[in-house]
């Protein structure tokens, strides 16, 4: 299941995400006939498409994990928040006939009719990640129902169930992680770009503009990161104490970077900040923050789990805090010059941010759920309650399986759209007219297109029957 989640995972910001960073340039595309944005939007649900495909297939093992890995959980507690679940598929159907409509439409709608279509593919891809988020933040500070004699759920409650304590917090940090991450990765792509000299305004609005998306929000992360942490400290002060390695309960609670956490109590390497720990939790050195020994420790985190999700969480703080920087980076430069940062160093850093992102997506998902450790149901269930009594021979047959779909699944995915892409340069590069190809005949990709004048909007009939310009690029 670590797996699979880890994996799964890095495919989510995109889904979330990349419908409206594509949405956006078609917007700037129609409302400026601008060529070169509704070109880029076009190209980008084209890579929208196909990393659409292949979450399908790492959504759809999930699925069945839940039910192979889990039955104990499901069983006896799929009444109270299957509904959630059943909220993020009906996201996922109705996102498709969105995707599929937004995606012909290219060759068959009028221009702002077309875009329109596409406003509730944002909606949806919001609505699925609200139900997965439900589902989680219930298995954090789970609520909506009462035992009955035998200590099963009973008069659920689907509004308590679905809207608990720390779902909000938990909800707008993912949003803005999912949209901070996409925007990053995609203006990425274009930072390499310009440092190997393709300076036309093609690669310049494919970076600026979801830069400043990323750039934005950054700062807004940090902030929504800050709220969900003192969120977890007042609902689950036992993963507050893993993510803080704090032992004791105690005031004047010292804040450590990194450092490891021993069985006994006693912490080593790391740099420790004095008083902090407490001043972040509740504004004051005199907060009196949790230890782990607060609870008996067998309903806690060990040592290792809690240095674990305390590496996870100071990473993506370190990370998230460096991204700032370069967020600041480009508004100085941008409400100076009107201009990208002229250093080289400022594309290299633009380039890896990305990356960054999906490190820190990583690790939030690390913390949140190792640090809930013993308990797959916080104060409920615990995981060895919940897990299948599957032969450990028969998991790793599965494991084997799964990684070997997954190992699949993203080489083809990063095969298509390296081939999309190179096409797609080849097709810029080539002057007027795409060579006809295979991709000639479906809503995505390039295919045999003849330019139509420069500067002209991708919509040039009143029917919209020919396809867009730009280059016989064609996506």
């Amino acid at each position: 299941m670590a797996f699979t989640l880890a994996s799964h995972i890095l495919l989510v910001p995109f889904g979330v995400a990349l419908p409206f960073l594509t949405l956006l340039m078609h917007h700037r595309g129609l409302r400026r006939g601008d060529e070169a944005a509704l070109r880029l939007a076009r190209r980008w649900s084209a890579v929208m498409a196909v990393q659409f495909a292949i979450g399908i297939v790492t959504g759809t093992v999930l699925s069945f994990e839940f039910g192979l890995l889990w039955p104990g959980m499901m069983g006896r507690w799929g009444d109270v928040f299957g509904l959630a679940f059943g909220i993020e598929a009906w996201a996922f159907f109705l996102e498709a006939v969105l995707l599929a409509v937004y995606l012909y439409g290219w060759r068959t709608l009028r221009p702002w009719p077309h875009f329109w279509v596409g406003v509730p593919l944002c909606a949806s891809a919001l609505l699925g990640a609200f139900g997965i988020i439900a589902a989680n933040s219930w298995m954090n500070t789970p609520r909506g129902f009462t035992l009955d004699a035998s200590g099963r759920p009973a008069s659920v409650d689907v509004r308590r169930a679905i809207f608990t304590p720390i779902f909000g917090p938990e909800y707008w940090h993912f949003l803005g992680a999912a949209y901070m991450t996409a925007a990053y990765c995609v203006a990425g792509v274009y930072a390499v770009g310009l440092l190997r000299g393709r300076r036309d305004r093609y690669h310049r609005l494919g970076f600026t503009v979801p830069f400043t998306v990323a750039a934005v929000l950054t700062p807004v992360q940090f902030m929504l990161g800050d709220s969900l942490a003192r969120a977890v400290f007042h609902k689950q002060p036992v993963k507050f104490s893993a993510m803080e390695i704090v032992w004791r309960t105690g005031t004047h609670v010292p804040e450590y970077m990194f450092g490891r956490l021993h069985s006994d109590g006693s912490i080593s390497g790391g740099i420790k900040i004095p008083q902090l720990d407490s001043i972040l939790a509740g504004f004051s050195p005199a907060t009196k923050v949790p230890g782990l020994t607060a609870v008996p420790a067998d309903t806690r985190p060990t040592a290792a789990q809690a240095t674990l999700v305390h590496w996870a969480f100071d990473i993506m703080v370190t990370l998230g805090s460096l991204l700032i920087l370069l967020a600041l980076w480009y508004g100085w430069s941008w409400l100076r010059r009107r201009d990208l940062p002229r250093s080289r160093w400022f594309l290299r850093c633009a380039a890896v941010a990305g990356a960054a992102c999906l490190v820190c997506v990583e690790c939030g998902w690390v913390t949140t759920e190792v640090g809930r450790q013993p308990w797959i149901v916080y104060q409920h269930m615990r995981v060895s309650e919940a897990v299948t009594g599957t032969h450990a021979y028969g998991l790793w047959t599965m494991l084997g399986i799964v990684v070997v779909v997954y190992a699949g699944a993203f080489a083809a995915f990063l095969t298509v759209v390296r081939k999309m892409s190179a096409r797609w340069r080849e097709a810029d590069a080539g002057g007027d007219v795409v060579p006809e190809g295979p991709e000639s005949d479906i809503p995505y990709g390039p295919r045999a297109l003849s330019r139509v004048g420069g500067g002209r909007p991708a919509h040039p009939t009143p029917d919209h029957r020919t396809p867009p310009p730009g280059n016989g690029a064609g996506g």
